[in-house]
C-alpha cells in the first residue's frame, strides 16, 4: 500500500516565533524530509505520518550558538558527544565552534592541509547536533590556507586571538612559553602584523568570491597583551583584591576598547569589510565598538555578547567557576550591555561554552585560599541555559520574543553563512525548539548533560524551560532525555 501522507510530521497549537516578525501568532508547522514545508494555521492531522501537539507553547527556531569551544579541555571525541548533548537540552541546534592548532585541542601545530581533516574525521558521528568550525591562523603559513579551506572544507569565518602573542591563555606568561603554547616556528610572530595579514587574506577572499562575500568574516577576541600583562602585575602585588573582582581588574576593560580600535583600523586599513567582535563585557568595550561603527561606516562590524556577561557580576558567588576570558564585569557593565541590546546594538548572544572540568578549577588551589583566581583555569559552559537564560532576563526587561529569535537564531545563521538555518519558514530545515513560558526552574549542574560537573549558574531561578528540539524534524530532546543517535551533520558553510 502507498504511502499517501503529504507530510511527515506536523506540530499543531504552536506559538511560532519568528524572527523579523512583530508578532507571535498561533500556527501549525508541516515538517517533510527534515525542512519545513509549510507554517499555517489549522493544517489537516490526517495530512501526516505524525502529530505532536505543542499545546501552546513558544516554539523558536532552533538556535545557532556561533560561539563553542568543543574539544578544548577534553579529547574531541568526547567533548562532542557531552557538550552537543548539552547543547541539545538548551534548544541549540548548530553548534559553530572555535579550533585551531597549537596546545589544547588536539595538541598539534602543522599545516591545517593535514590538521583539519582529521578534525573532521573525529567529529563524524559524535554530534548530536549539527556543526561548523570557525578556524584560526595561527602560523604564517595558515593564511595561505584560508582559502582552500573555504572552498574544499566550507570554513567561511576565521579568528583571531589578540592577546596571545604575549598573554598566556589563564595567565601571565613568558615569550618561549607562549611560542611553545601556539606551537608555531622561530621565525612566526602571532602579534598585529600577522592579524593584519590574515584581515588581508580575508580580504583578499571577499573580493575574489562576490557570491560568498557577505559571509566571509574575521572574528576578534579583544584584548591586549601589554595592558594584561601590566595590570596582573599590578593587581597581584597590590594583594587588594580577590576572585572575580581582582580577575576583571588584572583585564580591565580598556584593555578591550583599545583592542577594538585597533581591530577596527586594521580591518579599514585591509578592506576587510567583515568583521565580528566577539564576547563584548563592558561598557567600555562596547562604547569602543559603536566608536568604531561611526568612524568606519562602510565596515560591516558585528557585535556580540555571551549569557554568561549578561547573567553574572564580579560579585557572584561562583568565583572561579566563572572565570573566562574576557572576565566577568561588575553588575554596572552586565545592566549596560542589557540596554546596548534593547537599542539594537547587539547582533547575537551566545554562550562562548567551554566545558571546563571541576578539577582543572581547583587541582592547584589550597586549602587556605580556595578562591585563588590566578591559578584556575579559563572558560565555563553554558549553551543549555543560553534561550532560557535570554528569555528569562530579556522578558523582564521588555525584549521582544521575535527579537529574542533573531538574537539567538537568525543573526548568527546569517553572519555564518547557514542558509537553511535560523527561520520557521518553508524552505528552512525544520531545526525547531518548544520552551514552556510558564516554567520556573532552578539551575543544577548535575541535570546538566555535559560532563562539567559544575555550572557557574548553580543556583540561579530562570524562567522559561525548554521541553523539546527537534534537528532537522526529528526530536533529539524531550522533557530532560537526550533522544536516539548522533544525528549531527557537518555544516559546510557558506550552504544552500
Amino acid at each position: 500500500m502507498s504511502d499517501t501522507h503529504q507530510y511527515d510530521l506536523i506540530i499543531k497549537n504552536a506559538r511560532v516565533v519568528q524572527p523579523g516578525k512583530d508578532e507571535v501568532i498561533q500556527q501549525d508547522i508541516a515538517i517533510t524530509s527534515g525542512k519545513i514545508s509549510l507554517v499555517a494555521p489549522d493544517i489537516a492531522a490526517d495530512k501526516a505520518r505524525a502529530v505532536d501537539d505543542a499545546g501552546g507553547k513558544l516554539v523558536f527556531p532552533g538556535l545557532v550558538d556561533a560561539h563553542m569551544h568543543v574539544g578544548i579541555y577534553s579529547p574531541l571525541h568526547e567533548d562532542a558527544v557531552t557538550e552537543s548533548k548539552a547543547a541539545a537540552m538548551g534548544g541549540v541546534t548548530s553548534a559553530i565552534t572555535y579550533f585551531r592548532t597549537g596546545q589544547y585541542y588536539l595538541n598539534k601545530g602543522g599545516s591545517y592541509e593535514d590538521f583539519y581533516p582529521e578534525v573532521l574525521d573525529i567529529s563524524k558521528g559524535n554530534y548530536w547536533v549539527d556543526y561548523a568550525y570557525h578556524l584560526a591562523p595561527i602560523s604564517s603559513s595558515h593564511i595561505d590556507e584560508m582559502e582552500s579551506l573555504l572552498i574544499n572544507h566550507g570554513v567561511s569565518s576565521f579568528k583571531i586571538f589578540m592577546f596571545y602573542g604575549g598573554y598566556g591563555l589563564h595567565g601571565k606568561t613568558d615569550k618561549n612559553a607562549q611560542r611553545e603554547f601556539l606551537m608555531i616556528d622561530e621565525d612566526d610572530s602571532y602579534d598585529i602584523a600577522h592579524f593584519e595579514f590574515i584581515m588581508r587574506g580575508a580580504a583578499k577572499l571577499i573580493k575574489k568570491y562576490p557570491d560568498m562575500s557577505d559571509q566571509i568574516s574575521v572574528s576578534l577576541h579583544c584584548e591586549l597583551a601589554d595592558i594584561l600583562n601590566a595590570y596582573t602585575k599590578l593587581v597581584q602585588s597590590e594583594g587588594k583584591l580577590t576572585g572575580l573582582r581582582a580577575y576583571s581588574a588584572a583585564r580591565p576593560p580598556h584593555s578591550e576598547g583599545l583592542a577594538v580600535w585597533i581591530a577596527s583600523y586594521l580591518a579599514y586599513e585591509t578592506e576587510c569589510l567583515n568583521i565580528n567582535l566577539l564576547h563584548l563585557t563592558s561598557r567600555k568595550a562596547m562604547e569602543a565598538a559603536m566608536m568604531m561603527q561611526t568612524v568606519f561606516p562602510h565596515i560591516n562590524f558585528r557585535r556580540e555578547v555571551t549569557i554568561g556577561h549578561m547573567l553574572l557580576d564580579y560579585d557572584d558567588p561562583a568565583c572561579c567557576h566563572a572565570k573566562v576570558n574576557p572576565p566577568i564585569r561588575s553588575r554596572e557593565d552586565v545592566e549596560y550591555l542589557w540596554e546596548q541590546l534593547l537599542d539594537g546594538n547587539v547582533d547575537w548572544v551566545t554562550s562562548d561554552h567551554a566545558c571546563c572540568q571541576e578539577e582543572l578549577k581547583t587541582e592547584n588551589h589550597d586549602a587556605s585560599n580556595p578562591d585563588n583566581i590566578w591559578v584556575s583555569k579559563s572558560g565555563f559552559g553554558g549553551t543549555e541555559y543560553l534561550l532560557s537564560g535570554l528569555y528569562s532576563e530579556g522578558s523582564k526587561r521588555g525584549l521582544s520574543l521575535n527579537k529574542m529569535a533573531e538574537l539567538v537564531s537568525r543573526n548568527p545563521a546569517q553572519r555564518y553563512g547557514l542558509n537553511s538555518k535560523g527561520d520557521i519558514a518553508e524552505g528552512y530545515d525544520a531545526d525547531l525548539v518548544m520552551l514552556d513560558p510558564e516554567v520556573t526552574f532552578t539551575v543544577r549542574h548535575e541535570e546538566s548533560e555535559s560532563s562539567q560537573g559544575y555550572t557557574p549558574f548553580e543556583g540561579k531561578e530562570l524562567t522559561g524551560k525548554v521541553t523539546t528540539t527537534y534537528l532537522r524534524g526529528e526530536k533529539v530532546y524531550k522533557d530532560g532525555l537526550v533522544i536516539g543517535g548522533a544525528r549531527g551533520e557537518y555544516l559546510s558553510r557558506p550552504s544552500s
